[in-house]
């Protein structure tokens, strides 16, 4: 299994936010973690990406570059397109000095013609949409030519024909380079277009594991109260996030 979770453990201020937690996700699935705010799901993707230390627990993850495509893009505001997306290739050590200038450019024009923005590469952060941000933070993402990507809110603050854009190319990413995805999300379209298995987190635990036809169907307390966005039912909500 390219990703195994077992008995994962994370701790803040007193407050298990992961309590034991295993799942695993098999090659070229596309794993979806839902819950409402507070529920753990980002921790997961920055623990597995090596950007959090967990406390306790077993990770097991095959041979491959992990890619993360960040809530809000992540894209260095000073640098163009086309140093953003080559960025890695250009900074780590096992890319470094590996490609010349004209592969470089080479390797960014078909990243970006994957996500429909060829000819962009001079522009700056500031100079696209919030939509089109998403799409470069995708093409950044998959130059590495990872096993495995991860998605922390990939349509977090885009109108529905944006999201749908970027589902779009989730769903082609998968296909065109058979990673291995996990996608933390709470939005209903992303879930049920992009997910074959569903997980939803709730005070550190695994409430509900199954497609995302079995999340819809609301047949438990925690899945009805998800798909229906309510206040009423087992996860309390407090003004400053999930209890």
């Amino acid at each position: 299994m390219p990703i195994k979770v077992e008995n994962l453990t994370k701790e803040f201020n007193g407050r298990k936010v992961l309590n034991n937690i295993s799942f695993e996700v098999a090659t070229g699935e596309i794993l979806s973690i839902v819950g409402f705010s507070g529920s753990g799901k980002s921790t997961v993707l920055k623990i597995l990406s090596g950007l959090l230390e967990k406390d306790s627990g077993n990770i097991t993850i095959d041979e491959g570059d992990i890619a993360m495509v960040f809530q809000y893009s992540a894209l260095f505001d000073s640098l163009n397109v086309f140093d953003n997306i080559s960025f890695a290739l250009q900074e780590r050590k096992e890319y470094k000095h590996k490609y010349t200038k004209m592969q470089l450019k080479e390797i960014v024009a078909k990243s970006l013609a994957t996500v429909g923005l060829s000819g962009i590469e001079d522009k700056f952060p500031y100079e696209l949409s919030g939509g089109m941000q998403k799409r470069v933070s995708l093409a950044r993402a998959i130059v590495t030519k990872p096993a495995f990507i991860l998605y922390d809110e990939p349509t977090a603050g885009l109108d529905p024909v944006a999201s749908t854009v970027i589902e779009d190319y989730i769903l082609r990413l998968r296909d065109e380079t058979k990673a291995t995805s996990i996608v933390v999300t709470h939005q209903m379209s992303t879930i049920t277009r992009c997910s074959d298995k569903v997980i939803m987190l709730y005070d550190g635990n695994i409430v509900f594991r199954g497609t995302p036809e079995e999340l819809c169907k609301g047949e438990t307390p925690y899945t009805k109260q998800f798909i229906t966005a309510s206040t009423q039912g087992p996860m309390k909500i407090a003004a400053s996030g999930l209890i």
